[in-house]
């Protein structure tokens, strides 16, 4: 299938149709920089459907929103896709309020009753929770995480949903290999597909070829209501900030690099690492010349 060729044709036809798409990019730019842009990230999107699958028994998903720029351009993308027909599947949006001080609670549920799409806003205090349990001075990410997982996980089995579908894309999956590798000892990072530990959702993330550069200009260009998040924000001196920098400073040097790096997560040859669960060395041997 020539997925990017099948973009082009289905952007073309559909514009001809109606020239905005779907009635979220009314007001979206007519140029053919945001043009290009937008089909970049659509054929990345349909790739990460194809290599994993993504659509294999799925009828409604359970979309994260949590109102920054991925999430915003998750969504935009996945409604462009099933206003084009290419995406058979219910969405659903889902923002967890964490009950942070000040956030504006009226954004999201305007933004989403404004492109007619169904929605839910849950409301947990979790952030009284990490602020509780987490120590002066240590991050808070990875208990906000899973706290947030959870919920998520509540409520999109509350709906009906095969599928959580989460916001995160190229740079989140190399900082997350790299994170493990410096600081956990192992070659891990974040799985396009993954069925959560129960055994009753799959957890989806079909930005996984997108990087981030791309949907900061997106989201720009959108004039999605973006909302910072304070609790995580307001944190300097992250590892995973560190990571990031460290990527932004070898694509400076090496253009390209965080493509190659992506390819490489996806060509893994066990017999090449060390490992022996994965690559059984001890049947390795010399065949006997008799």
């Amino acid at each position: 299938m020539n997925i990017a060729a099948n973009i082009a044709d289905d952007l073309e036809a559909g514009e001809a149709d109606s020239g905005i798409g779907h009635a979220l990019f009314a007001d979206a730019p007519r140029s053919v920089s945001f043009n290009k842009l937008r089909k970049r990230l659509l054929r990345q999107v349909r790739q990460a459907f194809d290599d994993f699958d993504m659509l294999k028994g799925q009828k409604r998903w359970l979309v994260g929103l949590s109102g920054g720029k991925d999430s915003y351009g998750l969504l935009a993308l996945l409604l462009d896709l099933q206003w084009r027909g290419l995406l058979p599947v219910e969405l659903i949006a889902c923002n967890l309020d964490q009950g942070q001080p000040n956030f504006p609670k009226h954004v999201l549920p305007n933004y989403l009753t404004k492109i007619g799409v169904r929605h839910r806003i849950e409301y947990r205090d979790t952030y009284s929770i990490v602020k509780e349990k987490v120590p002066e001075g240590a991050t808070y990410c990875s208990l906000c995480s899973r706290l947030r997982r959870g919920n998520l996980y509540r409520v999109a089995r509350e709906e009906g949903c095969d599928a959580l579908v989460l916001g995160h894309h190229r740079e989140d999956i190399l900082e997350t290999f790299f994170m493990n590798f410096f600081h956990g000892g192992r070659l891990a990072s974040m799985p396009a597909k993954l069925l959560n530990d129960e055994g009753d959702l799959m957890v989806l993330r079909p930005l996984a070829y997108a990087a981030e550069d791309d949907l900061a200009k997106f989201a720009a260009a959108m004039q999605f209501p973006i909302i910072p998040c304070d609790l995580c924000g307001s944190q300097d001196g992250l590892q995973r900030n560190a990571m990031k920098d460290m990527l932004a400073d070898i694509e400076r040097r090496m253009p390209g690099r965080k493509d190659t790096m992506l390819r490489a997560l996806s060509h893994v040859n066990p017999s090449h690492l060390l490992d022996p669960k994965l690559f059984d060395f001890s049947s390795l041997g010399v065949a006997d010349p008799s």
